[in-house]
C-alpha cells in the first residue's frame, strides 16, 4: 500500500517576519483558507488516507501540527529531538511504516510546496507507483522543466527515456547524474541543455528499498536508526530517540542515497510546482497590479513601484516613491528592504538571537 511521509521540520527563517520558531512558514496560510502542510495533506488525499499518512518534524512543532491535522493518529506525527537532515528523517519514517505494512510503497514530500493541479500531481504519483512496483529496486522522483536559470535550486540531468510506457504516462528517463546548486553560469548551460530538470524533492520507492540503500551506503545511520525503531511500541520510545538520535551524522537523502544508487528514475512533473523558498517566490503566484505590485492585504500606494506588499488583519500600508521592495507587516515586527536584498533576511534571524531579541523569533 501507498503511505505518504510529509518532511515538516523546515524554520523558514527567509519568511520572517511571517515565519517565526513555534510558527514556520509550513504552518502558515498564504494561499487560501488552509495551511501549506494542510494543502500537503489535501493534495494526496485522495490517494493515502489519514492513517497512512506520517509527518516528521521537529519536537517544538508537535502540539501545533497535531491542532493542524486532527485527523491524523497522534503516533504518526513524530518529532525528531534535534536537526539532522533529511536522510535521517527518511530512514526513520521507513522504518516504522514498513514495521505495520513489510510491502509499503512510501510518497515523501516536503510540507512546503505549492503544487497545483492536483489531479497531474495525483496522476504522476499512481504512475511512479507503477513504476515502483513493477521493479522494486526502483527510486523515483520528480523533475520540474525549469523556466529560467535558477542557482537555488539543486538539479537532475536526464538520461535516456524509459520506453516500457504507456502513451498517455509522464515522461520518464533514468537519471544520469544529480547536480547541486550552479553558478549563474551553469545553471544558464543546464538551461540551454534541455537535458536538467530541477530537483523537486519529491520521492517514491518502496520502505524495503531504501532501508536496504541506508543500510549498504550509511550503515552507520542505518544502526542507529534500526534500534531506536526497534523500541517503537515501548514505553521507552521517546527516551530512545532522544538519546540516540543525537549521535547520527546529519545527511542529505540526495548525499546519502540518491547519488550512489544505480536504478534512479526521474518523472518529469506535468504539474506546476514552486518551493516558495522567500518572499519573491510566493509574489510570482500572484498577478500584479497596474504598477507592478503584489499585493496581499490593505494597501496604499502612491508612485511605489513593482514591490511586494503583504499585511495582516485590517492593517493599512502606505508606500510614497518606492521601486522594487518588499515590505512585511505583521502584529509585533515589519519587514522593509530591497528585493535584491531578500538573502539577508537569514541575517536578520541571527542577530535577533545575538541581540537576545527571542520574542521576535
Amino acid at each position: 500500500m501507498l503511505h505518504a511521509m510529509i518532511m515538516a521540520g523546515g524554520a523558514g527563517t527567509r519568511f520572517w517576519p511571517a515565519s517565526r520558531a513555534d510558527l514556520p512558514k509550513q504552518l502558515l496560510n498564504f494561499t487560501g483558507n488552509r495551511t501549506m502542510i494542510q494543502e500537503t495533506v489535501d493534495r494526496v488525499a485522495s490517494l493515502v488516507p489519514a492513517e497512512r499518512t506520517w509527518v516528521l518534524t521537529n519536537q517544538r512543532l508537535v502540539p501545533a501540527i497535531q491542532e493542524q491535522l486532527p485527523d491524523l493518529p497522534t503516533s504518526a506525527i513524530l518529532g525528531e529531538p534535534c536537526k539532522r537532515d533529511t536522510a535521517p528523517c527518511i530512514g526513520l519514517a521507513a522504518f516504522l511504516i514498513q514495521q505495520q505494512d513489510p510491502e509499503a510503497i512510501m510518497l515523501v514530500m516536503p510540507a512546503d510546496h505549492l503544487i497545483n493541479p492536483t489531479n497531474e500531481f495525483c496522476r504522476s504519483v499512481e504512475h511512479a507507483t507503477q513504476l515502483v512496483d513493477s521493479a522494486p529496486e526502483r527510486i523515483v522522483t520528480f523533475g520540474i522543466s525549469p523556466s529560467y536559470a535558477a542557482e537555488s535550486f539543486g538539479y537532475i540531468e536526464r538520461d535516456d527515456a524509459l520506453s516500457e510506457l504507456a502513451e498517455d504516462a509522464p515522461r520518464t528517463y533514468r537519471v544520469r547524474q544529480f547536480r547541486e546548486k550552479p553558478t549563474a553560469t551553469v545553471a544558464q548551460q543546464y538551461l540551454d541543455s534541455g537535458n536538467f530538470y530541477w530537483n523537486s524533492g519529491i520521492f517514491v520507492w518502496k520502505a524495503e528499498t531504501i532501508l536496504k540503500a541506508l543500510q549498504e551506503y550509511e550503515p552507520a545511520m542505518f544502526q542507529i536508526l534500526g534500534e531506536i525503531a526497534d523500541t517503537a511500541d515501548s514505553p521507552n520510545f521517546e527516551a530512545v530517540l532522544s538519546e540516540k538520535f543525537a549521535h547520527i551524522e546529519g545527511k542529505s537523502i540526495d548525499y546519502a542515497v540518491m547519488e550512489k544508487h544505480s536504478e534512479v528514475l526521474v518523472v518529469e512533473a506535468p504539474f506546476q510546482w514552486n518551493d516558495v523558498g522567500n518572499w519573491q517566490s510566493l509574489a510570482s503566484m500572484y498577478d500584479a497590479d497596474e504598477d507592478g505590485n503584489i499585493v496581499l492585504g490593505k494597501h496604499l500606494g502612491i508612485s511605489s513601484q513593482n514591490s511586494l506588499i503583504r499585511t495582516t488583519d485590517n492593517h493599512l500600508i502606505v508606500t510614497i516613491g518606492l521601486d522594487d521592495v518588499i515590505v512585511v507587516h505583521t502584529a509585533d515586527a515589519t519587514l522593509i528592504a530591497r528585493k535584491q536584498d531578500e538573502e539577508s533576511v537569514r541575517q536578520v534571524v541571527e542577530r535577533l538571537q545575538e541581540k537576545g531579541w527571542d520574542q521576535y523569533l
